[in-house]
C-alpha cells in the first residue's frame, strides 16, 4: 500500500483514473483499483500483487440520514421523488453512471464503490414518516433511482422490503427498476400495492450471454433468472416491463431485438431502451475494462459511442444523455421500436394512481376492521 499526493485540478476538469500500470482482474470486480478522488488531496494505492485472502472485503457502514426521500428536479426523468436505502452498489456494473456520487462521501469510483456500501438502516422509519406528514402530496416514487435497492445485502437487511411494506400501508405508488431476481422475494407485498394500480417493476437485461454479464455485471443476477423474474411477477399480476439499459454500441446493441421478444415470451407488458452513459471517470473505468476484456472490439465500441454522443464518450444534456443523437443513434432508436412493435411492446407502461392513498398508512382501516 502507497500513500501519494494527488495533484489539483482546475475546477470543473475530470479525474484521470486508469492506473499507471496494468492491474490484475479480482474475481467478483469489474474495476481491480480505486483511482483517486477528485475531492481529496491524498490517494493511497492499494498494492496490485496483494495475496488473494488480503484483497479488499465488502464493507458495510451506517449512514446516519435522517431524510429518505430525496427530490428530482431533472426533466427528462418521470418521477419527483425517490428513495435509495443504499449507497454504493455490490452489483459492481463496470459501467454504472452513479460510481461518481461515491466520491462525495470521501470514497473512490472504482472499488470502493462496489465494497464500501452505505446502509440507512432507518430507511422504512423514515419513510413513514415522510409518508405521513400533512405536507405530503401522494405522487410516484421511484425506487433504485441510484444504486439498485435489491443488491445482495438486501436478502439479510430486508430494508427495501421495509420500504416497500410502508409504501403498501400508505398505498402510495411505486416504480421500481433492478437487475435482481431477488425482487420475486417481495411478490406477495408488490402484487397487494398491483391491486390499486399503485405499483410497476422493470427488469433491466442488458445482455443474454453470461460470459458477457459475469465480467461487466459480476454482482448481478444472470440474464435467464431476470426473465424468470418477469414471469414471476406477471404471473402474480404485477405490471413489469423490460429495460434494455444500458445499450452499448458496438458491444449489446445487436441483441436488442432478442432481448424485447424473450421478455415479452416471459411476460413483460412494455418495453423500454437507455444509451449508455459515461460521465466523469466512468468513461476510464469502461475504457480500462475493454483493453482488458475486448481488446479487438475496444476502438469499435468507443468510435460508436463518439457517434452517438457528439464526438465525445458522454453528453450530459437533459433529453440527449439517455437517448443520443445523429444517425447511429436514430437507427438504434428505430431498430428498438421495431423489435418493440413485433413483440407487441411498443405501447407505454401502465399509469399509476394515488386514488387509493390513505393518509392514515392504513391504521385507521384497521381499527374498524378489529
Amino acid at each position: 500500500m502507497r500513500t501519494l499526493p494527488v495533484k489539483r485540478r482546475a475546477a470543473g476538469s475530470a479525474a484521470k483514473s486508469l492506473p499507471s500500470r496494468p492491474r490484475p482482474a479480482i474475481k467478483g470486480r469489474a474495476v481491480p483499483y480505486d483511482p483517486p478522488n477528485r475531492f481529496e488531496r491524498v490517494h493511497v494505492e492499494m498494492d496490485p500483487g496483494r495475496p488473494e485472502d488480503e484483497r479488499p472485503r465488502t464493507e458495510f457502514l451506517a449512514d446516519a440520514t435522517r431524510k429518505i426521500v430525496a427530490r428530482n428536479r431533472s426533466p427528462d426523468i418521470h418521477f419527483g421523488a425517490s428513495v435509495n436505502p443504499y449507497r454504493g452498489c455490490e452489483h459492481g456494473c463496470v459501467y454504472c453512471y452513479a460510481r461518481p456520487t461515491h466520491e462525495y462521501l470521501g470514497f473512490s469510483s472504482g472499488l470502493d464503490f462496489e465494497r464500501k456500501i452505505l446502509v440507512k438502516r432507518r430507511a422504512p422509519q423514515l419513510l413513514r414518516e415522510a409518508l405521513s406528514a400533512p405536507s405530503w402530496r401522494p405522487q410516484v416514487i421511484g425506487i433504485s433511482g441510484v444504486t439498485d435497492a435489491y443488491q445482495p445485502v438486501e436478502r439479510r437487511l430486508r430494508l427495501t422490503r421495509g420500504c416497500l411494506a410502508v409504501l403498501r400501508d400508505f398505498r402510495n405508488p411505486v416504480t421500481i427498476v433492478t437487475k435482481n431476481h431477488l425482487v420475486t422475494r417481495d411478490v406477495d407485498i408488490l402484487a397487494e400495492l398491483a391491486e390499486h394500480d399503485c405499483v410497476r417493476v422493470t427488469i433491466s437485461v442488458t445482455t443474454l450471454r453470461n460470459e458477457l454479464q459475469r465480467v461487466m455485471e459480476p454482482r448481478t443476477s444472470v440474464p435467464g433468472r431476470r426473465l424468470a423474474a418477469i414471469r414471476q411477477l406477471s404471473s402474480a399480476g404485477v405490471p413489469v416491463g423490460v429495460f434494455v439499459a444500458p445499450l452499448i454500441p458496438g458491444l449489446t446493441d445487436d441483441e436488442m431485438p432478442a432481448i424485447v421478444a424473450a421478455a415479452a415470451r416471459a411476460g413483460a407488458r412494455y418495453a423500454s431502451f437507455l444509451l449508455l452513459r459515461l460521465p466523469r471517470g466512468v468513461a476510464d473505468h469502461f475504457t480500462d475494462w475493454l483493453d482488458a476484456h475486448f481488446p479487438g472490439r475496444k476502438e469499435k465500441v468507443l468510435g460508436r459511442i463518439r457517434d452517438v454522443r457528439g464526438g465525445k464518450l458522454n453528453e450530459s444534456g437533459f433529453h440527449r444523455r439517455f437517448r443520443g443523437r445523429g444517425q447511429y443513434a436514430d437507427q438504434l432508436a428505430g431498430l428498438f421500436r421495431a423489435a418493440a412493435r413485433k413483440a407487441r411492446l411498443e405501447g407505454e407502461p401502465p399509469p399509476l394512481s394515488t386514488a387509493a392513498f390513505r393518509r392514515d398508512g392504513g391504521v385507521q382501516s384497521d381499527l374498524f376492521a378489529d
